[in-house]
């Protein structure tokens, strides 16, 4: 299978790039520089405009994964960054495919759990309706899906995906340097729901989407396990061999942010979301449980 990855030249790109290069795909990743890349074949292109490019797309499974990484301040300026970064790129994709002589046999149109903002208790499937905020969150990744709602395919699927846990990546990055600086104990109140995902498992998933015909519409790629992030700190201490971890309270978390430029409502708010979609289909996860989890890929560190 002939497949293009827009936004592939990035750290989960290229591990997609890397998974599906593997199994014998014939990979395309658009990318803006002409560095080499490790995975796939890189095609330039400017994410603005249709060029020679396009052409790559004809008879391709397309994922788009377009969009600057979310870790800055939600200020009005980077709000308008992270949504630029998505829809221009996106509808660029959708201008080339409104040329080609028929449509692209499927789209995989990566998107974010972070839609439904900071939904408490609840816990959310496939049928639960979009927040209508904060912006940094529900409001850019709606404005992803709806340009992306305009590229022509025979069959979509919007992939809303939770916190990918790779190393090398800065969820897991950031999250055991606390651990490491004696910071390992619960953010906030810590009963905040954290949607997480084993990155083997979003690589299956992704082979799962572009091959299985009987998936469209919305999927959610998640554990089947979501937990609380005191939950989650304290896996991640037993598996760094770390007793005890200083919790960090709420006041603090804003404060440090100002000067890690990050936004804290990515710590402080959570979403309890199940992937009721692939599990109705038969998926099966390698990786459900976060221990098994955590312990596979800080196992793994060192070479991978």
């Amino acid at each position: 299978m002939k497949i293009v990855i827009a936004g592939g030249s990035g750290a989960l790109g290229q591990r997609i790039a890397r998974d599906l290069t593997g199994r014998g795909h014939d990979v395309v990743v658009l990318s803006r520089s002409t560095r080499r890349l490790r995975w796939g074949r890189p095609v330039l292109w400017d994410g603005r405009t249709v060029g020679p490019w396009a052409a790559e797309l004809r008879d391709a499974a397309l994922v788009n994964l377009c969009g600057e990484l979310v870790l800055r301040r939600p200020t009005p300026a980077n709000v308008a960054l992270l949504t630029r970064s998505r829809t221009e790129p996106t509808l660029a994709l959708a201008r080339a495919c409104s040329d080609l002589d028929r449509p692209l046999p499927v789209l995989l149109q990566m998107s974010t759990l972070a839609i439904y903002g900071d939904a408490g208790e609840a816990v959310l499937d496939e049928t639960a309706p979009p927040a209508d905020g904060p912006p940094q969150m529900a409001d850019v990744a709606r404005a992803w899906e709806a340009a992306a709602a305009q590229i022509t395919a025979a069959r979509t699927i919007t992939l809303r995906t939770g916190i990918v846990f790779d190393n090398g990546t800065p969820a897991l990055d950031r999250l055991t340097g606390f651990v490491r600086w004696g910071l390992g104990g619960r953010m906030g109140s810590g009963r905040q729901w954290i949607s997480w995902l084993h990155i083997d498992d979003l690589c299956a998933i992704v082979r799962r989407c572009l091959d299985d015909s009987s998936l469209s519409g919305i999927v959610h790629a998640t554990s089947p396990n979501p937990v609380r992030n005191r939950d989650l700190m304290a896996a991640l201490r037993r598996t760094m061999g770390r007793a005890a971890g200083v919790p960090t309270p709420a006041p603090l978390i804003r404060v440090g942010s100002v000067f890690m430029r990050a936004d804290p409502l990515l710590v402080l708010t959570g979403r309890r979301c199940v992937p009721q979609r692939l599990c109705d289909a038969g998926f099966e996860f390698t990786h459900p449980e976060l221990g098994s989890a955590l312990a596979d890929l800080l196992a793994g560190a060192g070479r991978r």
